[in-house]
């Protein structure tokens, strides 16, 4: 149970986190290449046309077929999340957390340490969960990147749990 986290303090609901099930979610980031990609902001109706206009093409061009292609892609996205270096935003769970009006800043407790951080700044976080497909065990079970990678050599690790405040 120590690798189970919260989110309290002047909420609406209090958040569980729980980082070894973030691997299923769809929401992850390759961190190996996610602080030297370009910002692209799209919103979700880009990115459904250009799902079904990928499938459109491939259908013109192979035919409706299920083509062997596809099962080598699985194949490569498997093999991927078994190796790879992975993150979430962290938005998303403090979004659902409903901070109050009035809250200011999140402080995130470590194993020797309290960071107060600005509120607008932790919507911005990355929390690193995996690191060549392994959970982190030693100095986790999350680190935390700052939005703009500027931590990326030395992120924020041994934490135990978030307050807003």
């Amino acid at each position: 149970m120590e690798n189970i986290m919260t989110i309290a303090g002047k909420v609406k609901y209090t958040i569980t986190l729980d980082p070894s099930v973030w691997i299923f979610d769809d929401r992850r980031v390759d961190l190996t290449t996610y602080f030297s990609q370009t910002a692209e902001s799209s919103d979700s109706l880009e990115n459904y046309t250009k799902a079904v206009s990928k499938h459109w093409d491939r259908e013109i061009m192979e035919g409706a077929i299920y083509p062997p292609t596809l099962k080598t892609e699985k194949k490569f996205e498997k093999e991927k999340v078994l190796t790879g270096t992975f993150g979430i935003p962290f938005k998303p769970f403090l979004l659902n957390s409903e901070p109050a009006v009035d809250a200011k800043s999140l402080v995130v407790h470590t194993l020797t340490d309290e960071i107060e951080i600005p509120l607008e700044t932790a919507y911005n976080f990355i929390l690193g969960y995996s690191k060549d497909g392994k959970p982190l065990t030693s100095d986790g079970p999350i680190h935390i990147y700052y939005g703009d990678g500027s931590n990326k050599d030395n992120p924020i690790k041994n934490i135990t749990g978030f307050i807003i405040k």
